[in-house]
C-alpha cells in the first residue's frame, strides 16, 4: 500500500447553505451506512474556479438552481482533512489522502420544494435543516475539526 504521506490532497469545495431561519442544509450520504450527515461538497474540475464548482456541486447534489441562492461569504484560505487509515486507498480511486477545501456560505432563497436530492447522480438518501451548533455532532468524526474551522470562519454570519 502507498504511504499516505506521499499522496496528495484532493482539491475540493464545500457549501454551507443557510435557510431563512439560519439553519444549515445537511444531507445523509447514499454510499455510507453511517448515520452521519454532511454539507454539500465536491471536487474541483481542472480549470474550474472554486466558486463555479460550489454552485455546480450544490446543483448536482441538491437540485437547487443557481437563481435560488446568493453568495454571502467565502472562507479565507483552505481547510484540510485526512482520511482515516481504513479509507485511504478505498475512496477516490486511492489517489488522495484527504481533501483541501475552499468553503462558501450561501443564503437559500427558495422553498423546501426546490430541494430535489433525486438528481441524475444522487449522493444523498435524505436531507434536512440543522442548527449550526449541531453540525459537529452530525458529521463523521474525522471531519469534525474541519467543520469547527468552517463554523469559526462563518461565525459572523451565523445567528
Amino acid at each position: 500500500m502507498t504511504d499516505p504521506a506521499h499522496l496528495p490532497y484532493r482539491p475540493c469545495v464545500g457549501v454551507m447553505l443557510l435557510n431563512r431561519q439560519g439553519q444549515v442544509f445537511v444531507g445523509q450520504r447514499l454510499d455510507s451506512t453511517l448515520e452521519a450527515w454532511q454539507m454539500p461538497q465536491g471536487g474541483i474540475d481542472p480549470g474550474e474556479a472554486p466558486l463555479d464548482t460550489a454552485v455546480r456541486e450544490l446543483g448536482e447534489e441538491t437540485g437547487i438552481s443557481p437563481d435560488k441562492v446568493e453568495l454571502i461569504a467565502e472562507a479565507p484560505g483552505e481547510f484540510t482533512y485526512d482520511l482515516p487509515p481504513d479509507l485511504i486507498g478505498k475512496v477516490w480511486g486511492g489517489k488522495y489522502r484527504g481533501q483541501t477545501q475552499r468553503w462558501f456560505l450561501f443564503r437559500f432563497l427558495g422553498e423546501d420544494g426546490d430541494v430535489r436530492i433525486e438528481t441524475a447522480h444522487p449522493e444523498f438518501r435524505a436531507w434536512r435543516w440543522a442548527d449550526p451548533q449541531d453540525l459537529t455532532t452530525l458529521i463523521v468524526r474525522f471531519k469534525r475539526a474541519l467543520y469547527e474551522e468552517v463554523l469559526a470562519a462563518f461565525s459572523a454570519h451565523l445567528g
